[in-house]
């Protein structure tokens, strides 16, 4: 049995639209609950002397903003040119910022 491999493996257009179709009907669905949940958070908080303010969930709404436009396809992870632990490569990358000068 042969199974296929590579870029084109088995997805038709049809197929490929139809699940970027259903991403973006994902994205403006939890959009509208994040608004919504943001909405009684306000509302509902609880320390009226430190209020909640729709700033407080600006980071979330950059994640949710970022579903928009991902690195590639669905199905697809990001293409890297560093070699995996497994290939040799290192098994821990440190990704923290050096502090500012």
């Amino acid at each position: 049995m042969q199974v296929p491999i590579g870029e084109g493996a088995g997805k038709a257009p049809q197929q490929e639209e139809a699940q970027e179709e259903a991403r973006r009907e994902f994205i403006a669905e939890l959009w509208r609950r994040f608004e919504s949940l943001q909405e009684w958070a306000v509302s509902h908080w609880p320390d009226q002397q430190h209020p909640l303010s729709s700033a407080d969930f600006v980071e979330a709404r950059k994640e949710i903003l970022s579903l928009r436009s991902p690195a590639g396809p669905l199905n697809q992870p990001a293409a890297r040119d560093v070699a995996e632990p497994e290939q040799g490569g290192a098994q821990y990358v440190d990704v923290t910022p050096a502090p500012w000068p």
